[in-house]
């Protein structure tokens, strides 16, 4: 996977969460500083940049019952020198002009713990957070792992990026029978024209059942240019 994604020779990488599948039953498990360790050889100009997904959070029970972070997913990324965004927001510039990469804390983050705590708000997202760092001119890109917050962006939000459906994980003629959205099979694969455009990707693995049909996996490549 990294080599096919250096191949590509990207100006910008992002990850855009679940580095753990959430399945129940596995023959062994992989620590993070493992999986931490191999996307550390990816490489591009302006840089790798990560969010968490829903999955890394539920997978550290520690964070789940204190409600608190940083994940273990997170300081494994950080440990091999790939920042982590979580209602955080960075310049860059290319070529002469600036733009915003800002990323969402995750919208689901505790929600195995709903029950338990039933006073716990269950995301550590704060759009209004993220949005107030940015604190310039230039467009702005934001990452995102569920794809639902498209519905509450704000019109200076050029982009956004999200993984989270596995692109449905089943699909048949375009149609998903289960999508984790509230909007069911609007927001659940590809590019999307909404309040901003949005590109939801398939990404590379699949969650809770260890089965893919219709959706391969992939490494998306966003090409941008001027409106």
């Amino acid at each position: 996977m990294v080599e096919t994604t250096n191949a590509l020779n990207a100006a910008l990488i992002v990850l855009l969460g679940d580095y753990v599948a959430g399945h129940r039953y596995v023959t062994s498990n992989v620590d993070s500083s493992e999986w931490a360790a191999a996307l550390s050889g990816l490489k591009a100009p302006l840089g790798v940049h990560a969010i968490l997904g829903n999955h890394d959070w539920w997978q550290d029970r520690t964070v789940q019952r204190s409600g608190i972070g940083p994940t273990d997913a997170r300081r494994s990324l950080e440990a091999v020198g790939i920042p982590v965004y979580e209602n955080d927001a960075v310049r860059i510039v290319k070529d002469g002009r600036a733009f915003w990469l800002a990323g969402l804390g995750d919208q689901l983050a505790f929600v195995p713990s709903r029950r338990k705590y039933p006073g716990r708000r269950l995301g550590a997202d704060d759009l209004t957070a993220t949005m107030a760092k940015v604190t310039g001119d230039g467009p702005v890109i934001l990452l995102a792992h569920e794809p639902d917050i498209v519905a509450k962006v704000p019109p200076r939000v050029a982009l956004t990026l999200s993984g989270h459906t596995h692109g449905g994980q089943v699909r048949l003629f375009g149609w998903s029978p289960v999508v984790p959205s509230h909007y069911g099979n609007r927001f659940a694969y590809g590019h999307i024209k909404d309040r901003c455009d949005l590109v939801v990707s398939g990404g590379l693995g699949c969650s809770i059942f260890p089965v893919r049909i219709g959706v391969a996996p992939e490494v998306v490549v966003v090409t941008l240019g001027e409106a």
